[in-house]
């Protein structure tokens, strides 16, 4: 009897243990919430229609939020905290103070969610579906998101501002960057080309259209209009300047023009190894379009909390 107890004791351990494993190590998956929550997708894409409605260039910012999450200890929805007395979240680092925008429409959007399926869907997969829409509202391609995440209740300002590639890197380092999370330089230029759409600060581009050499004498006058070799910090410019609102390839003609407005964005086409690739979604938007839906994948899937790891918040500002 000693045996039996013993042997069914330890089976339940053993059960015990894998199961705590296999959540933790939970699968992403496109129907994650298809049951508990199945028009989760309609109420974030008919929001995300709202807003894009409202102003174009908001597609482009939420794209940002949610690279500028991934980025940082993973897709973790870390970004949406807002800083306490207490608490330092992300939002002021450098990469995104003055310039991370967005938040109002993922709190809409939460409001709604919740109002739906309470306390089931996470900030983290609410961004990842607003990016995935706001893309796709802005004629770009689509893709199905994987979903399964859960929010973090913790941020990290020092990694948000040491982690998230700049835009006056060079190619090794952004590589080094993309690398460090198990990107491919193949996904580098395909992620880089979600600057089809969005404006970027004339702090961001000063250096390049004053000092750089590899730019078009003509594009770099332009841009100096509205961008002084000092002040004006905030003045914006399309990062596209021909389609500035649609999700095409005009991004990647532009580099091989040497019409990139970003230093990091020039250096993926000067020489380097990704000239090749730059040339070839320069002339094959499909190409382009199934990479980046296949890079951002790979993106949304940087070390997601799943399982009973983190928490589903039920604002994303702030931790429950």
């Amino acid at each position: 009897m000693a045996f039996v107890v013993s042997y069914f004791s330890l089976s339940l351990i053993l059960l015990v243990l894998l199961s705590s494993s296999s959540a933790a190590n939970a699968q992403l998956s496109p129907k994650f919430y298809a049951n508990s929550c199945p028009n989760l997708q309609t109420i974030v894409r008919n929001a995300m229609t709202q807003a894009v409605n409202r102003e174009t260039r908001i597609g482009a910012s939420i794209l940002r939020l949610f690279f500028h999450d991934c980025f940082v200890n993973g897709c973790d929805a870390s970004i949406l905290l807002d800083d306490t007395a207490t608490f330092t979240g992300e939002k002021n680092a450098a990469p995104n103070r003055n310039s991370a925008r967005g938040f109002e429409v993922i709190d809409t959007i939460k409001t709604s969610v919740e109002a739906a399926c309470s306390a089931t869907v996470s900030c983290a997969d609410i961004l990842a579906l607003a990016a995935r829409d706001g893309v796709v509202l802005l004629k770009g391609p689509s893709w199905q998101v994987p979903l399964g995440r859960r929010d973090a209740r913790t941020a990290s300002q020092s990694a948000a501002n040491n982690q998230l590639p700049s835009p006056f890197s060079n190619l090794s380092a952004l590589t080094s960057s993309f690398a460090a999370k198990g990107l491919s330089a193949r996904d580098l230029t395909a992620l880089s080309g979600g600057h089809t759409i969005g404006l970027a600060r004339c702090t961001t581009f000063r250096g390049r259209i004053y000092n750089d050499t590899n730019i078009d004498p003509n594009f770099a006058a332009n841009r100096r209009a509205n961008c002084p070799a000092s002040g004006g910090d905030n003045n914006l410019a399309p990062l596209d300047i021909q389609t500035p609102t649609r999700f095409d390839n005009y991004y990647f003609r532009n580099l091989v023009a040497q019409r990139g407005l970003l230093h990091s964005d020039q250096e993926l086409f000067n020489g380097g190894s990704q000239d090749a690739l730059v040339r070839t979604y320069s002339t094959n938007p499909e190409v382009f379009s199934s990479d980046f839906a296949a890079a951002m994948v790979r993106m949304g899937n940087i070390s997601p909390l799943t399982g009973t790891r983190g928490e589903i918040r039920r604002n994303c500002r702030v931790v429950n």
